[in-house]
């Protein structure tokens, strides 16, 4: 793993860019002279007459750039910025750990994929599949989800298993 020197008083921050804009964005704070990061994945693309392999964001919608909390109107003034994700109107850290774990494993050959932050115990509701649009809770996570359905009033349930990659949170 590459060795960064940071400024003490800078941090990683999620940057929420136009729809499509992530590599643009991305470029525009590496001329600015800031150190960004744009996680991608490897997808085929397909039009009318083909299909063809292209480098697509991991995170649609988000680049991420280590700033000064202080100095964000470079930022802000980049093409293709929304806004930098805030929360109670302060923009919000990333700890270090999270951006170079994700980091550490693009530059691997591991297969990896996204997918939405659920837990057990979350509503999640099935997007593909016989049970699309199905609202349930989940039981268990892994390669294949547990989903209860139940009937709250009467204290009652069912459960079924799922594809993990066809449930989103609620």
């Amino acid at each position: 793993m590459l060795d960064r020197v940071e400024a003490p008083d800078t941090a990683w921050y999620a940057i929420w860019t136009r729809s499509r804009h992530e590599q643009t964005v991305r470029e525009q704070l590496q001329r600015k002279g800031l150190d960004a990061f744009l996680p991608t994945i490897m997808r085929w693309s397909r039009w009318k007459d083909r299909k063809k392999q292209v480098e697509w964001p991991l995170f649609p919608g988000y680049c991420f750039a280590r700033i000064n909390p202080g100095d964000r109107l470079p930022v802000l003034k980049c093409t293709g910025v929304v806004s930098i994700v805030s929360f109670n109107g302060e923009i919000a850290p990333i700890p270090d750990h999270e951006i170079e774990s994700i980091r550490q494993l693009i530059e691997t050959d591991l297969q990896y994929d996204p997918c939405p932050l659920i837990r057990e115990g979350m509503l999640v509701e099935v997007v593909h599949g016989p049970l699309r649009g199905v609202v349930g809770r989940l039981v268990r996570k892994g390669s294949h989800a547990r989903l209860v359905l139940s009937v709250e009033l009467i204290g009652q349930g069912v459960s079924v298993e799922v594809d993990a990659a066809d449930v989103k949170a609620y």
